[in-house]
């Protein structure tokens, strides 16, 4: 399951969650639309089922995008701990699941 988090949220989310994955998207972004039920489905299989996987819209939560150093669109980040584990603002299937092999 993958969770849309505010900036309200997101500091409570990093912080409560040992391991977590962040997709942010902005809604005119045709590559997030397409990036999006692959994040889904990887967030539904078994070997990642200890990563919180969450969705942040980069333009309605400036400091969520902040804490990232979102520059481009989509952009993941994995996360340990509370710390940037890697990021990255790849669109391929094949780097997401690279960087969530860093949290298993």
């Amino acid at each position: 399951m993958v969770k849309n988090i505010t900036d309200t949220d997101f500091k409570s989310e990093i912080s409560n969650n040992k391991n977590v994955a962040i997709k942010y998207y902005a809604d005119w972004c045709g590559t997030c639309r397409l990036i999006s039920p692959k994040f889904k489905k990887l967030s539904e299989e078994e070997n990642y089922s200890g990563i919180d996987f969450i969705e942040v819209n980069a333009e309605k939560n400036p400091e969520a995008r902040k804490w990232a150093g979102v520059q481009n669109l989509p952009f993941f980040a994995v996360v340990k701990d509370g710390q940037i584990v890697e990021a990255s603002s790849a669109g391929k299937e094949e780097k997401i699941i690279e960087m969530l092999g860093k949290l298993v």
